[in-house]
């Protein structure tokens, strides 16, 4: 492809991983895999929302490569992942369940996070006995579980079937994205990213997302128009932290405030004043603390690593 996928350089930029794969899901659909930081370490497994790729977690996997080790992968038809034929809720489980499969040890646990649509992959999988088998505690950012579009501000209108109409419009274009150009940064910024979010979060938020086929966009557009997943939230049976900012247009913080109230083991919420939807880029120390902090609290090394590690 001649577009630029991503940012080379600075915080943004994504780092080198220690092993990358190519997964099968269970109708076949190839999704790449990357394994970041060192094996023995605790295990964090990232999955990236809609018209995202690996690169969204670059400042997170970063840093968490130093003590941690990190999965990150492409959904399908984002990224490096091939388009697919079918594009569902049960696609995103699995896919998730494929992945957590194919990197992690039998039993192994892991702090699993999950962006915008990364986070509804997680609640489409809460009931799946591999995701149980794996999953010791979840981090949700920028995200929800129903009434997307209803509840979407990024028409700014009053609630109600004339805005619901237009923002299912905008949302599910077939239109191509084009060229990052900067009338393209502005709307981005606008739709998806706090007021204050500087010019180098912006450009790479831009570079990922107008990388993303329109045809895969608008496939996913559907699923995420119809999504029901308020059963998922009830199924999450693990510790959860929920993250989210209050300028968010695509998943605003009423979609965050009804997750907490609805999780059966809710371990904290917090709500970032003026950030948008992408918050693991407009705040990434603060995301990936949260996610070390999971970490640190519920995942117990076997006796042999604490050792090596002076406990």
């Amino acid at each position: 492809m001649s577009r630029l996928l991503h940012v080379v350089s600075g915080p943004y930029a994504p780092p080198v991983p220690v092993r990358e794969s190519t997964v099968t899901s269970a109708d076949g659909s190839r999704l790449h895999v990357e394994v970041h930081g060192s094996e023995g370490a605790p295990a964090v497994v990232l999955a990236h929302g809609w018209c995202c790729s690996t690169a969204f977690w670059a400042a997170q996997t970063r840093d968490l490569a130093a003590d941690h080790r990190v999965v990150v992968y492409d959904q399908r038809g984002h990224g490096r992942s091939p388009a697919a034929v079918s594009y569902s809720t049960d696609a995103l489980a699995d896919d998730l369940e494929a992945v957590l499969e194919a990197t992690l040890a039998p039993g192994e646990k892991a702090v699993i996070v999950g962006h915008s649509m990364g986070g509804m992959t997680v609640l489409a999988a809460a009931g799946r006995a591999r995701f149980r088998e794996h999953a010791v505690a979840v981090l949700l950012c920028s995200t929800g579980s129903s009434r997307l579009v209803d509840e979407s501000l990024v028409v700014p209108m009053r609630a109600g079937r004339t805005r619901t109409r237009l923002t299912r419009k905008v949302l599910g274009t077939r239109a191509p994205l084009g060229p990052v150009t900067p009338a393209a940064r502005r709307i981005l910024k606008y739709a998806t990213m706090g007021p204050g979010s500087a010019p180098h979060m912006v450009e790479a938020c831009a570079r990922i997302v107008h990388a993303c086929p329109r045809t895969v966009r608008h496939a996913w557009s559907q699923v995420l128009d119809s999504l029901d997943l308020d059963h998922g939230v009830r199924e999450l049976a693990v510790p959860t932290a929920v993250v989210v900012g209050t300028a968010d247009r695509m998943t605003p913080p009423v979609h965050a405030r009804a997750l907490v109230a609805a999780l059966p083991q809710c371990v904290g919420s917090t709500e970032l004043t003026g950030l948008g939807h992408m918050t693991p880029v407009e705040a990434p120390e603060l995301v990936s603390g949260k996610i070390r902090e999971l970490a640190a609290t519920y995942i117990e090394l076997d006796p042999s690593d604490r050792i090596k590690e002076g406990a």
